[in-house]
């Protein structure tokens, strides 16, 4: 089994910043493999919505269209940590953020990872941005 725990969260004001954290742990995470690990949102209402992966074995990344340029996917050295930099917010990124993972090695699969199922997910953190 994964545990992701998701932090970081909270109430900013529009064009602040703020950066989410994703700690991965569990017997059956293994920091010498690769996952494709994923952000993805959703706020009341709305449809879930994809905002980044990084393939953890090559920290390769993939970003939504609506946050390129403003947010920025990364992870720590031992790869068991993944942050969401979240600059110059907007309203519209108001939602419950959750990350995601997967085991797999394949940078395509994690490129077209928004639309693909993800085994663990964490139980998300609020972002309010107004």
């Amino acid at each position: 089994h994964v545990q992701l725990v998701e932090s970081g969260g909270g109430s900013v004001q529009a064009g602040g910043s703020l950066r989410l954290s994703c700690s991965a742990s569990g017997a059956a995470y293994s920091r010498s493999s690769s996952y494709c690990v994923a952000w993805f949102r959703q706020d009341q209402g709305k449809g879930r919505e994809g905002v980044a992966t990084i393939l953890t074995g090559d920290a390769t990344t993939t970003y939504s269209d609506s946050v390129k340029g403003r947010f920025t996917v990364s992870q720590n050295n031992a790869k068991d940590t993944f942050y969401l930099q979240m600059n110059s917010l907007k309203p519209e990124d108001t939602a419950i953020y959750y990350c995601a993972a997967h085991w797999t090695w394949s940078s395509p699969w994690c490129s077209g990872g928004f639309s693909q199922s993800f085994d663990y997910w964490g139980q998300g953190t609020q972002v309010t941005v107004s």
